[in-house]
């Protein structure tokens, strides 16, 4: 038995043992009567039997496991934010309908306990603002069907439906108020149709990492609306007219004009992006208190600028080109 650096070999006999790298000759001590010990070989026992293992007055440990509210909610916020298909998605019709009938508190990220948070009056409010679309939009194919690819396809259809009747309707409000076509396509129908690409890239902002998907989302959907959108659409026209013996013809109006502010205004976004990559930002999203709240007013006034002088041309109060 080792006893601290020391090994019984017999009755009151300890042998010193050294480390296994450095070996070296071991030392006997023979114990047999306390008194003709000397005061090396009495401390040396005295060590040795201070080194074995003793029983202390509490034999028996209980341990209670309980479940800690706080890692729990933790854990819960982090599976929220993945990107993951498989934890986002829903594997039958009746979550899905069960979940657009449930009243569902807001981010509660900035809260700090671990219990869930109660839906508060704004979201009983919202609730049942949004109950009808959250029905309509519970009819879509849950994402375990053909791989989510049912999913994806009647999502899409009924967004390019949505999409359309928006559209149709803030056409003839501006008709109602006696707004010009170019107006009100500007101003209620360019705001119409972006409505879901807005809601879309909140989503990506809140579960993506990095902001590669909000952003890549708009610029995404503008590239569809230009080069798909528009040239689908023309080649259609141009298509039909060529087939009944007439000419497509369609005339620029303001085009020019709001194009090149446009993209003047596009380039001032890019520069400020940019600008938010420095260190004391930190990136093209989120970042300081002070920060975001000057780069969301900057973008909302490019917006409002651009509305304001594009109605102004077009009603040719300034001069465009």
């Amino acid at each position: 038995m080792i006893v601290g650096g020391f090994v019984k070999t017999g009755r009151d006999v300890y042998r010193k043992v050294q480390g296994r790298d450095n070996p070296a000759p071991s030392a006997i001590i023979n114990i047999a009567d306390d008194s003709v010990l000397s005061e090396k070989e009495q401390d040396e026992r005295r060590i040795a039997e201070m080194g074995r293992p003793t029983l202390g007055e509490n034999s028996r440990l209980e341990v209670v496991i309980e479940e800690s509210y706080e890692f729990k909610s933790t854990v819960d916020k982090l599976i929220k934010k993945t990107n993951l298909a498989l934890l986002v998605g829903t594997n039958s019709w009746r979550e899905q309908f069960v979940e657009a009938i449930t009243v569902n508190s807001g981010d509660d990220d900035d809260e700090d306990c671990g219990e869930e948070k109660l839906p508060s009056c704004f979201d009983y409010v919202m609730h049942f603002l949004t109950v009808f679309w959250k029905l309509l939009f519970a009819f879509v194919p849950p994402t375990d069907y053909w791989n989510g690819w049912a999913c994806f396809i009647v999502s899409i259809s009924m967004i390019g439906l949505l999409t359309a009747v928006i559209g149709d309707l803030a056409s003839h409000f501006g008709c109602t108020i006696g707004l010009k076509d170019s107006v009100t396509a500007v101003v209620f129908v360019a705001l119409g149709t972006s409505v879901p690409d807005t809601f879309a890239s909140k989503v990506a902002a809140i579960q993506d990492q990095y902001a590669d998907a909000s952003i890549g989302n708009v610029t995404g959907s503008n590239a569809v609306n230009v080069f798909l959108g528009i040239g689908v659409a023309w080649s259609i026209a141009a298509v039909f007219h060529q087939w009944n013996g007439e000419y497509f013809r369609v005339q620029p109006g303001t085009l020019a004009f709001s194009v090149t502010l446009f993209t003047i205004f596009a380039f001032v976004c890019i520069a400020v992006l940019m600008y938010r990559r420095r260190p004391e930002i930190g990136g093209e999203l989120g970042g300081p208190r002070n920060a975001k709240r000057l780069t969301s007013g900057l973008f909302f006034s490019l917006w409002l600028l651009y509305i304001v002088l594009s109605s102004l041309e077009a009603y040719c109060i300034i001069k465009g080109f």
